[in-house]
């Protein structure tokens, strides 16, 4: 006898009784599918919730077999900042490094700089903030008064690629934006320079230590010079329309840097490795020269120089007075390496006036 699928199939369906919708034994396995359903999802709940769950618990076992005791409930973990959920409603995240045992015990700049990292992450989230937090809880480590090549001056973000000086291609766009802006930028500082050097019409001085050098500022330190950008409408509009102009923050600047013959700065590092400054060269006599990690090189009319500051750094121009002062165009962009939740937890963190 041959067994046709199909003519079984029939026959089973044919002889198998169909419920009916409104039937009380359909209604009744629908509603205790309901009612699993639900205890399903206060299970799921009440597990999320629970202080002292079996994960936790577990998690804390094998901190102890580690032997590291500390602050955070009498146990603290490689490295994880004491910081619990029913404080502040959020996980610090886990990197390498000493914890701040007490806040009370490190530098105000540090602990003021932890704070500032907290009610950002309260405020948005902790994600991306990895090199951020290890940077804020070891800026004793990395700004220590040994004598090193790089070392700037107020922060110092981890784990970010560093050399003195960077290709076009880390910021080309805007490299581009101000190359093509060359012949506007320069006829604007001409008229600027020709009404003096004199404070009262925007200039600052190099002090006593620098003698010779001058600054004329449309952005200092994340905040615009109205007088000086009212002086310099299209390069104003220039700065306006850059990508990775640090404009939120105290690590921003932007203007012109004179420097009179027989001019030689002082080696100096910059605030932040997380920018890059850019020179524009406007005037570029002969005997100038930048020396930037121990590489020394020199501006080009019209071209772009990407610099990493935060290393050490000279600037000398060593012509004659004949040949007049050199100018330089100077925009500070962001670090490629920089993501973008790291830009804005900086520029919360170190926003003008905070």
């Amino acid at each position: 006898m041959q067994w046709d699928l199909e003519a079984m199939i029939s026959l089973l369906l044919s002889r198998t009784p169909k419920p009916e919708l409104g039937s009380r034994p359909l209604l009744a396995l629908l509603a205790g599918l309901f009612v699993l359903f639900l205890w399903y999802c206060y299970r799921i709940g009440t597990d999320d919730q629970e202080p002292d769950s079996s994960s936790s618990r577990r998690a804390r076992g094998r901190i102890k077999a580690l032997g590291v005791s500390g602050a955070m409930g009498g146990e603290v973990g490689l490295g994880i900042i004491g910081i619990t959920p029913s404080e502040h409603g959020y996980f610090s995240p886990i990197s390498a490094g000493h914890p701040f045992q007490d806040l009370d015990q490190v530098s105000p700049g540090r602990r003021k700089l932890y704070r500032s990292l907290q009610d950002y992450a309260k405020r948005y989230s902790w994600s991306g903030m990895g090199r951020v937090h290890k940077g804020v809880r070891e800026q004793a480590r990395y700004l220590s008064d040994r004598l090193s090549i790089q070392k700037p001056k107020l922060f110092y973000l981890p784990d970010v690629p560093s050399m003195p000086y960077f290709t076009r291609d880390a910021q080309r766009h805007d490299i581009e934006v101000l190359e093509a802006s060359f012949p506007a930028i320069l006829a604007e500082f001409e008229v600027v320079y020709q009404r003096g050097l004199e404070g009262k019409l925007g200039w600052t001085s190099g002090g006593t230590q620098a003698k010779g050098h001058f600054s004329f500022f449309l952005f200092t330190k994340g905040v615009w010079v109205p007088q000086n950008c009212r002086s310099c409408p299209r390069t104003y509009r220039v700065l306006s329309s850059l990508r990775t102009f640090i404009n939120g923050n105290i690590f921003g600047n932007a203007g012109f840097s004179l420097l009179q013959p027989g001019t030689s700065l002082p080696g100096t590092y910059g605030p932040t490795n997380t920018r890059l400054r850019c020179h524009l060269g406007l005037k570029v006599p002969t005997g100038c020269e930048l020396v930037v990690g121990g590489e020394p090189q020199c501006w080009s009319e019209g071209y772009c120089l990407l610099v990493d500051d935060s290393f050490l750094h000279t600037t000398a121009h060593n012509g004659s007075p004949e040949d007049g002062p050199c100018v330089v165009f100077t925009v500070d962009l962001w670090h490629p390496n920089v993501a973008a939740a790291e830009r804005q937890a900086l520029d919360y963190i170190f926003a003008p006036g905070r």
